[in-house]
């Protein structure tokens, strides 16, 4: 047996094993680096999280990722050499990281990679009947593996694409194992740069559980600050509180064919980006309006592309826990509107789970690997978008 085989299938036997999640979102602001203590797989996965921070990167390869970002004209060889330049930077930032926290890369047993997503194309975005569902995260998994010295798992959303799902939203897998509970009835909200929810059902029937993409989270304010503001995001909703939402714009916004489709459903900046603000503003006749109640609007948009879908789901007599994560909960406007919404529902973080809100994305990765290395694909009924499958391709140092 290949050695490196050897140690893998040592790994899948042991009864705890250390695992660090990676996340690098469409912020791409750094990369959520979780270091795992985990034991047992699927329902009886028991997973803590042990250290975590955020990577940060330059402005400069800040730019680098944004020129081949979401962009159907991207550069082709730049998206090629970033593939190997994004794994080297995160690699170095796995490095320091375990150096911060006085942990010896070999006692870390498995690294899961997500990887940076460039562009995500589902049919029904890309809409050519020729052409199955795609979608791109790049950040080479043999590249972090050989420059850490820990096994990798990367590519988890192929595996997704190939047995008939879009490749995302991922969470629904992690968050059963995770955060499902007998008799509570669970709304997992992340609202990263897209917003998305996992509805885990108080009986634990995995067939019935679902993850869907809702629309926009961060990703419309965070470019719009950006090119407005010259900052990264609305720090403390300041901006958005000082406009006043415009309903003209919050109508056109919302008149897209996406709100109308069934769950679950995936979509991404591809689809909402300064283009679509654009294209509504000019709808509206809107695009003389203060800056400050573009946000404004743009924050209720969110608002209300996630609470409809909530409300979609569930009926307005709500009566479920909805757990936060992603860096849309600090959004103070963001999160009133949102109870306004849903007045019938009650919200917490997952910090009240014991697992860091800012950390979730990169744990959940974290619980797809260990599943990969000793789980069994649960059955999730069979359901369009929500294969039954074990994700993530392997990557040996040696």
């Amino acid at each position: 047996m290949n050695n490196q085989i050897e140690k893998l299938y040592l790994k899948a036997l042991k009864e705890e094993r250390l695992i660090i999640g990676l996340m690098s979102g469409t912020s791409m602001d750094g990369l959520d680096i979780a270091l795992c203590k985990v034991k047992g797989s699927g329902g009886n996965t028991e997973i803590v999280v042990l250290e975590f921070k955020t990577g940060s990167y330059t402005n400069d390869f800040r730019d680098k990722l944004k020129s081949i970002f979401s962009k159907r004209d991207a550069d082709l060889e730049l998206v090629c050499l970033m593939n190997e330049h994004i794994a080297d930077v995160h690699a170095r930032l796995i490095n320091e990281a375990l150096a911060e926290w006085d942990i010896d890369p070999v006692d870390v047993d498995i690294i899961a990679s997500h990887g940076q997503t460039i562009f995500h194309a589902p049919k029904s975005l890309h809409g050519k009947s020729d052409y199955p569902n795609g979608t791109l995260q790049i950040g080479d998994g043999d590249h972090i593996a050989v420059k850490t010295g820990i096994i990798t798992l990367s590519d988890f959303r192929q595996k997704h694409l190939a047995a008939g799902g879009e490749g995302a939203p991922l969470a629904v897998y992690g968050d059963y194992l995770v955060f499902s509970k007998k008799g509570e009835n669970r709304v997992m909200l992340n609202i990263g740069g897209i917003a998305n929810f996992t509805y885990l059902p108080s009986d634990l029937n995995a067939s019935d559980i679902f993850s869907t993409d809702v629309g926009p989270g961060n990703t419309m304010m965070d470019q719009y600050m950006q090119q407005q503001y010259g900052k990264f995001y609305d720090e403390g909703a300041a901006v958005a509180l000082a406009g006043k939402c415009n309903d003209h714009l919050l109508t056109a916004l919302l008149s897209n064919e996406f709100f109308d489709l069934t769950f679950p459903k995936t979509t991404g900046p591809e689809l909402f980006n300064l283009h679509y603000l654009a294209q509504a503003q000019k709808v509206s006749s809107t695009e003389e309006i203060a800056d400050q109640d573009v946000m404004a609007t743009l924050c209720h948009f969110s608002a209300q592309a996630i609470a409809g879908a909530i409300q979609k789901c569930f009926g307005n007599d709500l009566s479920v826990q909805i757990y936060m994560s992603g860096g849309g909960m600090h959004n103070r406007l963001l999160v009133k509107l949102l109870k306004d919404k849903l007045p019938f529902a009650a919200f917490y973080t997952t910090q009240d789970l014991n697992i860091n809100p800012d950390a979730k994305e990169a744990v959940l990765f974290a619980v797809l690997a260990n599943e990969s290395l000793c789980g069994t694909p649960i059955n999730f009924g069979n359901r369009q978008g929500v294969p039954s499958v074990c994700m993530g391709k392997i990557s040996f140092p040696e």
